[in-house]
């Protein structure tokens, strides 16, 4: 093969405004998705999200909520990128609007919002995660026939004074906590507020999603931040399977271990597991742990899970445990993927909102992944849903006195796509639109 070099381009270039043209196409899939659930209707029924005095002026709640979405869901997480999609008009026709809120006025709509708007919307979550367990493949949700419940804090970090509820946390950094509970692959509850406690919202979450796994078989994750003892009893009272990694208070879990008899211990590799109880202070009952021990030169170092009176296998309680680390990174998957490290406003409860209406667009995409791609599929990323589904070029214009959107897509997905709008897509007779029932 001759050598190859870099040759010179002889591009004319030309600049003309965009009038018809997309870039984010795949929004179609996200609109989709939240029409099958009924999300716009549920918000549009929602009162308490509405706080214009005069509801024949201005935009309703279900506009707002969905620009920030649409937004949210091609890769922008400041208002800022929800106005600009009003230089989308593939967006714009697509939910049905001839013009997008402007930044101000979703910053203003988002600061009109109340403590009752941030549990409606934590109830719609949570009905959205009931819905996406309802319709999806089982196979693509559980865990050795459980569902796989966790709960975690991460920082959310700021600068300037300007941020409500920022305070300085134990790295020293000025910031934001962000509580969250997953139920498998999504995020079902979620609580912004000071750095505090780091575990303070687990019993009210664990109270609030009961209904997600009552009744099922369920494994529970959570770290060192939950495992005091009043957060003991609350997990234990579920009744499910448990761990929760145990290293702040175990001067008392040292000595016992220590006294366990040699046939106590299970070798396992270079390292030797035991299973015994212990009640710490502010547990109701005793608590079972599981022990792993290593040499470390001239002294044994110790590592400790707290779990349910069920297990007996210590080797097998910290191997679980150790799946934990792939929920921890859903943290990264949210944050990163939809651009939410920064919160958008100075009000603490206007960006109470905006990541509850994040967890709803996460949501959506992951309902994208399980209910609508294949098995070789699940396990990507959001960023890789947001460059394979949504980055797509599209075309507006009108034919037949309709609008239709041309969308280019990879030649390996053309036929999904045209699979996925016959049976997802509603189909437009003569007259007013009818939405024909997906097959």
């Amino acid at each position: 093969m001759p050598a190859i070099t870099k040759g010179k381009s002889r591009l004319k270039l030309q600049f003309v405004a965009n009038q018809e043209h997309s870039i984010c196409g795949g929004l179609v899939a996200v609109e989709a998705m939240a029409e099958r659930f009924g999300l716009w209707d549920k918000l549009r029924r929602v009162e308490c999200l509405d706080p214009r005095k005069d509801k024949r002026r201005g935009y309703s709640p279900e506009v707002i909520v969905g620009q920030i979405i649409y937004a949210l869901c091609s890769g922008g997480g400041c208002l800022s990128d929800s106005e600009a999609l009003n230089d989308d008009p593939l967006a714009k026709e697509l939910f049905g609007v001839g013009k997008f809120a402007d930044q101000s006025q979703v910053g203003e709509w988002l600061r009109g919002q109340s403590e009752k708007s941030v549990a409606q919307l934590r109830q719609l979550l949570r009905e959205f995660v009931q819905w996406i367990w309802d319709q999806a493949s089982p196979r693509r949700l559980l865990h050795n026939g459980q569902r796989e419940v966790f709960f975690d804090d991460t920082q959310i970090e700021v600068s300037g004074k300007q941020f409500e509820g920022a305070r300085i946390n134990y790295e020293g950094n000025l910031a934001l906590s962000w509580q969250t509970l997953w139920v498998g692959p999504l995020l079902a509850d979620g609580h912004l507020s000071s750095p505090g406690e780091v575990s303070d919202q687990l019993l009210p979450m664990l109270e609030r999603n009961r209904v997600l796994w009552q009744g099922q078989a369920a494994h529970f994750y959570a770290d060192s931040g939950s495992s005091g003892g009043k957060y003991l009893d609350g997990i234990a009272a579920e009744g499910w399977d448990y761990t929760v990694s145990y290293n702040k208070w175990t001067s008392p879990l040292e000595r016992k271990a220590a006294e366990l008899p040699a046939l106590s211990w299970k070798p396992v590799g270079e390292e030797h597991y035991a299973v015994f109880t212990h009640q710490p202070e502010g547990r109701h009952a005793p608590q079972r742990f599981a022990a792993a021990r290593r040499r470390d030169g001239l002294f044994d170092r110790y590592g400790f899970v707290a779990c349910d009176d069920g297990q007996s296998d210590a080797a097998a309680v910290f191997e679980r445990h150790h799946l934990k680390g792939e929920k921890e990174q859903l943290f990264r998957e949210v944050l990163s993927g939809l651009d939410l490290h920064r919160p958008p406003c100075s009000a603490l409860m206007a960006n109470q909102v905006y990541y509850l209406i994040g967890a709803l667009a996460y949501n959506l995409l992951v309902a994208i992944k399980l209910l609508d791609l294949s098995d070789e599929c699940q396990g990507w990323r959001v960023k890789t849903l947001l460059k394979k589904l949504i980055f797509l070029p599209g075309r507006l214009g009108r034919r037949s006195r309709q609008w239709l959107a041309k969308l280019m897509v990879p030649g390996g997905w053309l036929n999904w796509w045209v699979r996925w709008a016959q049976r997802i897509w509603p189909e437009y007779g003569p007259g007013r639109p009818v939405l024909a029932a997906p097959s």
